[in-house]
């Protein structure tokens, strides 16, 4: 029911649109959300670095409205990556592919993609595409697909929540192409996705296991500790080197664990969203675990 709610509020323009400009609701936002410019980002990351930790950055937004938004987009992540590159920080980038005008034209989003593919390419900089709500599923996997036909450095994102999920799990093995794992933060129906945490997370490990054996370089994308302690556990157990898969935290949640983990030797990198598009993102994050609603709302007003 929470869950539900929360997602629900995401929605919300009006909801959206208040607590955007609430002085309050945005100073809490600073602690999950590394601000609203690019500047703010880099300001994130070199700290992050400095504890051996690498990061994933994104531009907040999706679902433009006309071409001329989603090239702007685009551009914008051009941008990102030549900053990336600029700055000689340890990064790499996450984008919707909404924000790139899917929503507009498969076409137009496949031009926006194709432009900036290229630079990460001519970059040395892994574009990792997102997955969004079950209704962009499917194409979000034959736009990758497609890309890996060209492109070395393109992955992206697995939901365990989804009852198709294996199955998407075998495809990306089979064409070497990197994989985030994910549980999922979006409300899907029953007849798609698994409603019970308990099979959430059953499948989370199942797909986990596949990807540790037989993935590239797959990320574990979870604050979970008993599913970090599986993921150790089986890897230590099939021989699996800690340099073969990273763990992937959210920017903001569980810096001690981050840390602790960078500490014993393993890949970690931080998911470091910025912009002014805060608010969808904040809500699915206190819907996906209500740990970090009690979190959020413990360290809302403090200074």
């Amino acid at each position: 029911m929470l869950k539900d709610t929360m997602l629900y509020l995401a929605r919300q323009e009006s909801i959206r649109r208040f607590v955007s400009t609430n002085g309050a609701a945005r100073r809490m936002s600073r602690r999950f959300v590394a601000g609203e410019t690019l500047d703010d980002a880099i300001a994130a990351t070199r700290p992050l670095n400095q504890q051996h930790i690498s990061v994933s950055l994104d531009h907040l937004g999706e679902n433009v409205a006309d071409a001329a938004e989603a090239r702007a987009t685009a551009q914008g992540y051009i941008t990102i990556l030549d900053r990336i590159s600029a700055e000689g920080v340890e990064a790499n980038i996450s984008i919707k592919l909404t924000a790139l005008g899917l929503d507009i034209s498969e076409d137009l989003c496949r031009e926006n993609l194709l432009l900036l593919m290229r630079r990460a390419r001519d970059l040395n900089i892994f574009v990792r595409l997102d997955m969004e709500g079950s209704a962009y599923t499917q194409r979000t996997m034959d736009f990758v697909l497609e890309l890996r036909k060209d492109f070395d450095q393109v992955g992206t994102v697995l939901q365990s929540m989804l009852h198709r999920t294996p199955k998407d799990v075998e495809a990306l093995i089979a064409t070497n192409t990197r994989v985030r794992l994910v549980k999922g933060a979006y409300l899907e129906p029953s007849a798609i996705a698994y409603p019970r945490k308990a099979d959430v997370d059953a499948k989370y490990v199942e797909c986990m296991h596949a990807l540790l054996e037989r993935g590239a370089y797959p990320a574990i994308a979870t604050h979970d500790e008993h599913i970090i302690a599986e993921t150790k556990r089986f890897a230590a157990a099939h021989d699996i080197s800690k340099a073969r898969f990273e763990f992937q935290m959210l920017y903001g949640i569980r810096r001690d664990l981050q840390e602790k983990l960078a500490r014993e030797g393993y890949n970690v990198r931080v998911y470091i969203p910025y912009g002014t598009q805060w608010y969808p993102y904040l809500t699915r994050r206190m819907a996906e675990r209500p740990a970090n609603l009690i979190f959020i709302a413990s360290n809302a007003f403090r200074g």
